[in-house]
């Protein structure tokens, strides 16, 4: 039976070039890193299409997040390697394209920490995830200015060897987090104890129903843990509208 893979750490760090990411990315799969602990964020991916044709603000990319392999093709082979691929519009950023888990969570905190009148962008996002405020600032600040982050997700005895490894590639600003991020239900969701709290937290109980039920067909169609999360997501905003507090809570007239 194959070993199971423990992410146990996050460790994240500032790329100047987007050449960089791409060689980090190969590294951290050739030494057992999975695809889906890698997350990747930036605004300057060298395509040929215009990223604000598909933009709608406060929202992700038009029907939703994108498989890697039809982002690979825009926005460089190496997202194809990755999972949840898609394009969001961040509060003090603007658009950016990510990938990984950093994709999911946020999507899921899009309507509520990183887009309310109170909140701070990717700050927010960086510092509930235990950032500290002053390296978070500096990661939302030079990702607008057009540079890129890397997030790999790995075990504790191994930290020092992949700080390493992303140090010898160039990376600035290393960070590591006592936590991974919070990914999509393993399987069917039986209950919302399933969901993360990111995702629980902006959902009432009945836009919670509504979540799990379509998640699960979905995978139980497709097999892909980030298509089912976004399709849940997607179901949710068919059916309900915000709150003043970011919750999706308000079952839509005639829906």
């Amino acid at each position: 039976m194959p070993e199971v893979y423990q992410a146990e750490r996050t460790i994240s760090a500032i790329f100047k070039e987007q050449k960089q990411v791409d060689d980090v990315i190969r590294r951290l799969l050739d030494r057992g890193v999975p695809r889906d602990h890698i997350s990747v964020m930036g605004r300057n991916f060298q395509s040929e299409t215009r990223i604000a044709g598909f933009i709608s603000k406060r929202d992700v990319i038009l029907g939703g997040l994108r498989t890697g392999a039809i982002f690979g093709s825009l926005f460089g082979s190496f997202l194809s390697l990755l999972t949840g691929v898609g394009v969001l519009f961040i509060p003090f950023v603007g658009p950016i394209v990510a990938a990984g888990p950093i994709s999911a969570l946020l999507l899921g905190a899009a309507s509520g920490a990183i887009a309310g009148s109170a909140g701070a962008g990717l700050v927010s996002v960086f510092t509930a995830l235990g950032m500290p405020e002053d390296k978070a600032t500096v990661y939302q600040t030079r990702l607008e200015a057009g540079e890129f982050i890397l997030m790999a997700e790995v075990p504790s005895d191994r930290a020092g060897e992949f700080q390493l490894l992303l140090e010898s590639a160039g990376a600035e600003e290393i960070n590591t987090l006592d936590q991974p991020l919070a990914h999509p239900c393993p399987g069917p969701c039986n209950s919302p104890e399933d969901l993360s709290p990111e995702v629980r937290s902006h959902l009432s109980p009945e836009a919670q129903t509504t979540f799990i039920n379509c998640y699960n067909t979905v995978l139980n169609q497709t097999k892909d843990e980030f298509t089912s999360e976004q399709s849940a997501w997607d179901a949710v905003h068919q059916q309900f509208d915000e709150d003043e507090n970011g919750v999706w809570s308000k079952a839509k007239v005639g829906v």
